[in-house]
């Protein structure tokens, strides 16, 4: 009976020892992350800003002592910034040996034309022809007797470099017009002009088409572009979304990323973009308020930001 009692009193103390463990090292890490402070600058220039700016107002209402300040605009160049200590992050889809790349998502590309458009499929090759000097008439693609209208982008847009590199494009692309910048004018003129072609995110292609706009977005290699397709490598036309920090980030870039890579991180991403990480829930976020992605310079309005 004493052996017993024994027995029991020691597993009664050893598990309270354990809980007392783990409630002591839950709490550890509660503290280390409540007890974040500071400020993080993170450059870029391409399309990915509204979905950036979301992410750093979730995380500053998760984390009220850390201040998450955004620098966009055409001339920005985000690397040097990452280089020279002036900011920590740097959104691209282009790594640097000299930085620590981290993916947190993949962007379709959509190829789009005018809804009364008659080709609805292209092989990779042909979307080559189309954007280069190969193509000029869209009956060479089993499409009506009219001059192909290519509707450029800008070079300094993440989204052209992508396309590029996706398509193996090394020699310049044709242009019928002005280079154009934002995903909206690009809509807009495609939309209103039959011959035109162009490309845009998938996620802002098939937005417009729930919309109602005039575009078709093209299936290409006989592959629908889509979150799996676009995930799997399939779809060949996407690029990664890449955060480029130093090689040894300080705690609270670290701690963001980590957020960004979370399944809520993974969510807001999913407003713009294909997740990297698995099993995200396809739940829309809750609703943040964002300013225009096309305003030429931004700075996060957060209030605890102050812009020099």
């Amino acid at each position: 009976m004493a052996q017993r009692t024994l027995t029991i009193s020691f597993r009664c103390c050893a598990l309270a020892v354990g809980t007392l463990l783990l409630t002591g090292g839950l709490w550890l890490l509660c503290d280390a992350d409540a007890a974040l402070t500071g400020r993080i600058l993170i450059a870029g220039y391409g399309p990915e800003l509204p979905v950036v700016q979301d992410l750093a107002k979730a995380y500053e209402r998760l984390h009220p002592g850390t201040a998450i300040d955004l620098e966009w605009d055409s001339t920005v160049r985000a690397i040097h910034l990452v280089k020279t200590g002036a900011a920590q992050i740097a959104v691209t889809d282009q790594p640097d040996p000299a930085l620590k790349t981290t993916q947190i998502a993949w962007d379709g590309i959509a190829v789009i034309v005018n809804f009364a458009n008659p080709v609805r499929e292209v092989s990779s090759a042909q979307v080559r022809g189309l954007f280069s000097t190969q193509i000029t008439n869209w009956a060479e693609v089993d499409g009506a007797t009219a001059r192909v209208e290519v509707i450029p982008r800008t070079s300094v847009n993440n989204l052209t470099a992508g396309f590029q590199n996706s398509l193996g494009l090394t020699e310049r692309m044709a242009a019928s017009a002005t280079p154009v910048r934002s995903d909206q004018k690009v809509l807009s003129l495609v939309s209103g002009r039959d011959a035109t072609v162009s490309y845009i995110s998938l996620a802002a292609a098939l937005k417009a088409q729930e919309d109602g706009i005039s575009i078709h977005i093209l299936t290409v290699d006989q592959i629908d572009p889509g979150e799996a397709t676009v995930k799997n490598g399939r779809y060949r036309l996407r690029r990664p979304v890449l955060m480029l920090t130093a090689i040894q980030a300080d705690p609270l870039t670290e701690s963001f990323l980590s957020f960004v890579h979370s399944v809520d991180g993974q969510q807001l991403l999913r407003t713009m973009f294909v997740p990297v990480e698995p099993s995200v829930p396809a739940t829309v976020p809750s609703k943040v308020q964002r300013v225009d992605p096309s305003s030429p310079s931004y700075r996060s309005p957060s209030p605890l930001s102050t812009s020099p």
